[in-house]
């Protein structure tokens, strides 16, 4: 690692307390949520009691006050003991919770926040439709029509990660479709709300536990006080968000990646065949030296990413320096992880090719990272 990019001793003390939280707390629900897909459903409440929810918002509204870069550290650490359960927190913590303290009203972000940093209530995103994926923003169907004080939200959102639990979606829906990506704007939904519904739950081959879903949006009515920034501006709050949620979510892919290299040293230590330890094979050295290299470069990207994102000011983003940067640290973290849990398997043998073997839940969530926020550009 660069010494620009080097841990201060203050960084190093939050990763380390969340790395042995993470190992008290989260490793132990790991197993059962993969296996039987299970959600655990008072996580979230006790991550908020624990000061692990609200990372970035301000202590008195029930945060920490961290950076970026300091919140993506815990993300690490989360992500190296349980990534399932770091992508049920990184959705609410980053995309829902921060979006709202970065765009939102002082009446917004007084409403919901306390509520959101304490695990209360969940967070979710809503962008992706049935017939809208790498084009998002071009292709979103669903409409807002103002009425009154009030905005009517009619369509569907899908895959939708914590849609089917969330109490808060921050939700992207046309409120002037001639306009294309340029008539788009951002809106906090309630999904207590009339008219609002879970279509579907999805089974997924990873992200096993962690709630994902279709969204039904029959009539919704929303009030224009829960409209977020400016209406016909929501494509500067999505893809500045973006910016972040590629820093921000490619640190847990990094701690899993990091624990995929612990266990294949592990195993190539105390495997033995042909009267050695298989880490003695210099094909299973090359492996482990590879994996090594692709997380170390992928870490310095992240951290440079997270570090450009904290100077960001209010609202920027999605354009220049910034979004190029992002973009290629989610494409080259997606290119590692499914890399290192690809040779994680190959040197657990046999073993690896078990569903049970924790290196191949980590094969197995690796497939998302390539198909998640990597494709979605920009249509304005």
């Amino acid at each position: 690692m660069s010494a620009q990019f080097d841990l201060n001793d203050a960084q190093r003390a939050i990763y380390d307390a969340a790395f042995k939280y993470a190992e008290r707390e989260l490793h132990p629900l790991f197993a059962k949520m993969d296996d039987e897909d299970w959600y655990p459903a008072e996580m979230m409440a006790k991550l908020g009691a624990d000061g692990y929810c609200g990372l970035t918002a301000p202590e008195a509204l029930g945060g920490a006050e961290m950076d970026l870069m300091s919140a993506g550290l815990v993300g690490e650490a989360f992500g190296y003991w349980n990534t399932n359960a770091a992508f049920i927190w990184g959705p609410h913590e980053n995309l829902c919770l921060n979006n709202i303290l970065r765009n939102g009203t002082e009446d917004q972000i007084a409403r919901y926040l306390p509520d959101l940093c304490a695990g209360r209530k969940i967070g979710a995103l809503a962008l992706t439709e049935p017939g809208a994926g790498s084009d998002a923003l071009g292709s979103m169907a669903l409409k807002a029509v103002r009425d009154g004080d009030d905005y009517i939200l009619t369509g569907r959102k899908m895959f939708i990660s914590n849609g089917p639990v969330a109490d808060v979606v921050l939700t992207y829906a046309k409120t002037a479709p001639e306009r294309g990506a340029k008539g788009i704007s951002a809106f906090i939904v309630d999904t207590d709300t009339p008219g609002f519904s879970v279509a579907q739950t999805l089974t997924k081959m990873g992200w096993r536990g962690c709630p994902t879903g279709e969204l039904v949006f029959e009539g919704v009515r929303v009030p224009a006080a829960n409209l977020l920034g400016v209406e016909n501006a929501g494509v500067g709050v999505v893809m500045s968000g973006l910016d972040i949620e590629r820093a921000f979510l490619g640190l847990p892919y990094i701690g899993a990646a990091q624990r995929c290299l612990d266990l294949s040293l592990d195993y190539a230590a105390t495997r033995q065949q042909f009267g050695q330890p298989i880490g003695s094979f210099q094909m299973i050295q090359a492996m482990l030296a590879e994996m090594y290299t692709m997380i170390s470069a992928a870490r310095v990207s992240a951290y440079q990413a997270l570090a450009a994102c904290d100077a960001m000011a209010r609202g920027e983003g999605g354009r220049g320096a910034i979004h190029k940067l992002c973009a290629a640290t989610v494409l080259q973290g997606a290119e590692m992880i499914a890399a290192v849990t690809d040779r994680a398997v190959q040197i657990h043998g046999g073993s690896g090719f078990v569903w049970e073997t924790e290196v191949n839940r980590h094969y197995r969530n690796a497939r998302i990272a390539s198909l998640g926020a990597a494709p979605l550009r920009c249509a304005n």
